[in-house]
């Protein structure tokens, strides 16, 4: 695949700013006979003076990395013995004792998602309390006043499990008060949820009579009227109906959303949503050079199309067609939700067993399957067939086994090994299934930041699931000791971009914001087992590690330098790691000390440093204060 379009930041900020000449004799620069020597083979840039985390059992005590003009790696090893590729015109950096590494390859996230979220105003997770929140929201209602009477007040961010006190269910009816006539809609942050007002289920024609769509649920009052709350698929009954961002502007936001990721230390996403909308987005940024990112697209099947494989095919096959030559994108993958969410009030995911009521009795709610194991095995023999990979959306222990099933169907219809279908997320895990992931070669994608016990672990699962299964969250080490390649990602903008705390979580079970640890023993990493699931492990799942993932002679050089060796320092200061330096297929896309990249990595800080608020005056401080995104 070519490298990405080259940055247009500058490469004269980290890497000029301790003199190329200071650099050079760091290293000890060559003699006079050395350079020509060397002229030939010399390298486009070498970093020295690292700990070097290669990703391999090859060179444990590297310290320097050479990379081609190419954009390959050229060489790994000693400061001494990478001097012969030290030529007049390369490029030196000091790595002062930071990690230089494979960069982060986020194996399930939506970057199109927090460009259109940057656009709008948010309530950044917050629990309030219903008056509180009509506070807020009246102070984005004033902001946007000239949008009176009938432009559309959508709020990003919600928390659907966030009213206080908990327990308190939403209902367009607290929307209504507002002082407004205009639809508002509240999406929640876990992007499963919308909350609107009257208006807007006037304007989308809902009423007590409206079925459920496939996939997804209109939350109904004991009288059978419209709460105002959908889950998952009845979402679109509203959201067709809002207008969509410029175009312009969306493209403006994507390329600030994609530098923050560069920013991050990130040189690879699985975009985990994408329809036509979005590859026109990333064909626009591509043309205009600004993708710093190799982009896998899993492309959207719905529950309706999963039913029939050749239809779905032909949909996949002909996106393909149409944007394949996007440069920068890698179709091969599509994306097929099973279920929603866990957490109580939604309590969408699919389990083996009824969910709990508040007082630990079991009910007759098993959540929804979005899609039967039978469906799903015929639609991945299909893709499979054609040599498409599987990534499947599963919470609950019973849409994890939905996935297992299906991908074992496929297995014995095709006999095709090798594709790594994938299942993500994995919140519930029966510990029946831990064997069949490395059986059938399928990827466990985990976002493991979530792994942390806090309101969304605790107050709203534990009661409702039990403390049996409630153990059984996110078990990552004990998919590993099954013999499972554990690859990672962080469902962003669902949460804020945290890279480094998301690496530090898949350790210690804590994280910067957690309340305790969630079964630290039973299920926490090595942190070469975290280092790696977000580097090789997921360019695996991406069936791209044949060429990056590992830092070793002949790969691409996506690479990032931090500030710190992040392999020894205690592990709850990864968190606030700093990336340096990122390249991607050796072009330099990030500088910490140039002028962009000081500007995205300020971006970066403050989504990720962000209040979780409780009250109004910490979310209005302006149109994206809370957000990050400004």
């Amino acid at each position: 695949m070519p490298s990405p379009h080259p940055s247009p930041l500058s490469r004269r900020g980290l890497i000029a700013s301790a003199g190329a000449a200071g650099l050079l004799a760091a290293v000890g620069a060559p003699g006079a006979t050395a350079v020509p020597a060397a002229r030939r083979r010399s390298a486009s840039l070498v970093v020295h003076n690292a700990r070097v985390f290669t990703g391999t059992r090859k060179h444990d005590h590297a310290r320097a990395v050479a990379v081609g003009r190419g954009g390959k790696i050229l060489a790994v090893g000693s400061d001494s013995s990478l001097k012969r590729f030290i030529g007049r015109d390369t490029d030196v950096v000091d790595a002062r004792g930071g990690t230089l590494m494979s960069g982060i390859h986020d194996g399930h996230a939506h970057p199109m998602g927090a460009a259109d979220r940057s656009l709008k105003p948010s309530l950044a997770h917050a629990e309030q309390t219903v008056e509180e929140l009509q506070k807020t929201l009246t102070g984005f209602l004033k902001d946007s006043n000239d949008e009176e009477p009938d432009g559309w007040l959508v709020v990003e961010d919600w928390n659907p499990v966030g009213l206080l006190p908990h327990g308190t269910a939403p209902h367009h009816s607290m929307l209504d008060a507002l002082p407004t006539r205009r639809p508002v809609a509240l999406v929640g942050g876990d992007g499963h949820n919308i909350w609107v007002n009257q208006r807007a289920l006037d304007i989308a024609g809902i009423t007590a009579s409206t079925p459920d769509p496939a996939g997804g649920k209109i939350v109904k009052d004991a009288d059978g009227k419209p709460s105002g709350v959908l889950k998952d698929d009845a979402q679109p009954l509203v959201t067709r109906h809002i207008p969509a961002p410029d175009r312009e502007q969306l493209v403006a936001a994507a390329a600030k959303t994609f530098a923050e990721a560069a920013a991050s230390g990130i040189t690879t996403f699985m975009e985990a949503i994408v329809g036509r909308s979005e590859l026109s987005v990333y064909q626009a940024l591509a043309e205009r050079g600004a993708l710093p990112q190799r982009i896998v697209p899993a492309l959207r099947i719905d529950s309706d199309l999963a039913k029939d494989p050749a239809a779905a095919l032909a949909y996949a096959r002909g996106l393909r067609a149409d944007f394949g030559g996007v440069r920068g994108l890698r179709f091969g993958t599509v994306k097929v939700f099973l279920d929603g969410v866990i957490e109580y009030p939604a309590q969408t995911a699919a389990l083996l067993k009824p969910y709990l009521d508040k007082d630990g009795r079991p009910t007759d709610h098993r959540g929804d399957l979005y899609v039967s194991a039978a469906d799903y095995g015929r639609l991945t023999a299909a893709f499979n067939k054609a040599g498409w990979q599987m990534h499947a959306h599963a919470i609950g222990d019973r849409a994890v086994r939905t996935s297992l099933d299906g991908y074992a169907y496929a297995l014995r219809a095709t006999g095709a090994r090798g594709l790594r279908n994938t299942t993500a997320h994995l919140q519930l895990v029966d510990p029946a299934d831990l064997p069949r992931f490395a059986r059938l070669g399928v990827i466990p994608c985990m976002q493991l930041q979530w792994a942390t016990r806090n309101t969304w672990t605790m107050d709203a699962l534990l009661p409702y699931i039990g403390a049996g299964r409630h153990r059984w969250q996110y078990p990552a080490r004990s998919l590993e000791r099954h013999g499972a390649r554990l690859a990672g990602g962080s469902d962003w903008p669902v949460d804020p971009l945290q890279v480094w705390n998301q690496v530090r979580t898949a350790v210690d079970r804590f994280g910067f914001e957690g309340e305790g640890d969630l079964y630290r023993d039973e299920e926490g990493l090595s942190r070469s087992s975290a280092l790696l699931m977000h580097t090789l492990g997921t360019a695996r799942q991406l069936r791209m590690d044949h060429l990056t993932g590992t830092v070793e002679t002949g790969k691409s050089a996506d690479l990032v330098l931090l500030d710190r060796d992040v392999t020894r320092c205690p592990v709850a200061d990864i968190s606030s790691s700093e990336v340096r330096l990122t390249l991607s297929g050796g072009t330099v896309v990030h500088d910490a000390d140039s002028s962009a990249g000081r500007a995205a990595a300020a971006r970066v800080t403050r989504a990720a440093a962000g209040p979780r608020p409780t009250a109004q005056a910490a979310v209005h401080g302006g149109r994206h204060a809370s957000c990050g995104c400004g």
